[in-house]
């Protein structure tokens, strides 16, 4: 790419570390040097390095080479793209501490996928945000083999096991299927390794889900609580970040599943709570779930000194409001929102920035 990037328009060139051609960090230096005199000449320029976490040693090489111009005064701008989380945050915690800012790409949401592909609603609730599906989703079984080998066991196999301590690799994929099956449910530890049926120990299954989350698969909400110890000692509710992973992981198809009152059900709130966790990466809002005694709320969003509490209705079953009269009582918050039949449209929420709610 050359030329202007955007509305930024200064000289801008962009290097991808994935072609066949074998890349090392000297690579990166001479690329770097054709971005500094591009910026001599025109005052600043700009260059991207994409998947940049394939070259061994990227982080010390760009430490030096930043160090370098700001001793220099090269008005340099640098771009650092990965799509493997893990490896491009340990690069950048380890190394380049205090010369970065960190720009969280999520997962694409409805009002994406309907600009780009003219997705109806229901569409999106069982096909979910991956741009490169949108055209095997009239074969379903394609679909779901694209999704299940290409994205989650790629994902899964270079971002955790190639870098990352797994003693029980079996476990931690039995744990990510067992959390897209449940997403939108409860489900504490104890339960969870009598479904694996394995004799491993709560704390391993928590760093697994912590892991899931840390490369945007699958979280566990915790449980929203004034005490933060209570929050951490609560049992998750598994939320997906995509719905794609959900429908993917399951026999039921598309169709079937919109008759399924309880797995369209399922799929409606988790759909919510996936725009939730994308909307907010990386921001101070923070996404629990609230239940005590039978009473409860889907999801809460809260920053520094507000609380929403937002509760689904998907229309296809009897549904209770009356965690949200207890939930309002206990904490007090800005507001209760009611998502879906009776309440603020499914499709208007899903196309709104949720940090509005809090204005």
């Amino acid at each position: 790419m050359k030329g202007s990037l955007g509305a930024y328009s200064v000289p801008s060139d962009y290097y991808l570390a994935d072609e066949p051609a074998i890349h090392d960090r000297i690579w990166i230096e001479q690329n770097w040097d054709l971005g500094r005199l591009k910026a001599k000449g025109k005052g600043e320029a700009l260059i991207i390095f994409d998947e940049i976490q394939k070259i061994e040693g990227w982080s010390e090489t760009v430490k030096r080479l930043w160090d370098e111009d700001k001793i220099k005064d090269i008005s340099l701008k640098v771009f650092l793209l990965g799509s493997s989380p893990l490896l491009v945050q340990t690069g950048l915690t380890e190394s380049l501490a205090g010369r970065f800012e960190i720009i969280r790409i999520p997962h694409w949401s409805f009002k994406e996928m309907s600009e780009a592909f003219g997705w109806s609603l229901d569409k999106f609730i069982y096909f979910g945000g991956y741009p490169g599906s949108a055209s095997l989703t009239d074969d379903e079984i394609r679909w779901k083999k694209y999704i299940n080998d290409s994205l989650i066991e790629t994902t899964i196999s270079k971002d955790i096991l190639l870098m990352k301590r797994i003693d029980k690799p079996s476990l931690f994929r039995r744990l990510f299927h067992l959390a897209c099956s449940y997403s939108g449910q409860i489900l504490s530890y104890q339960k969870m390794l009598g479904q694996l049926q394995d004799a491993g120990n709560t704390t391993t299954l928590a760093h697994y889900l912590e892991l899931l989350g840390q490369i945007g698969l699958i979280c566990g909400l915790e449980k929203y609580a004034s005490q933060g110890v209570r929050r951490r000692g609560s049992s998750p509710k598994f939320q997906v970040f995509n719905n794609a992973l959900m429908s993917a992981s399951s026999q039921t198809t598309f169709e079937d599943s919109k008759i399924e009152r309880d797995i369209w059900g399922r799929l409606v709130e988790s759909a919510v709570g996936a725009h939730l966790l994308n909307s907010f990466m990386g921001n101070i809002e923070t996404v629990h779930y609230w239940r005590e005694r039978g009473s409860g709320v889907d999801f809460v969003i809260s920053n520094d000194k507000k609380i929403i509490g937002i509760e689904v209705k998907s229309g296809r079953r009897k549904e209770s409001t009356s965690g949200m009269g207890e939930f309002q009582k206990r904490f007090k918050p800005m507001r209760i929102l009611i998502v879906g039949s009776g309440g603020m449209p499914l499709e208007e929420f899903l196309s709104q920035d949720p940090a509005s709610l809090f204005m």
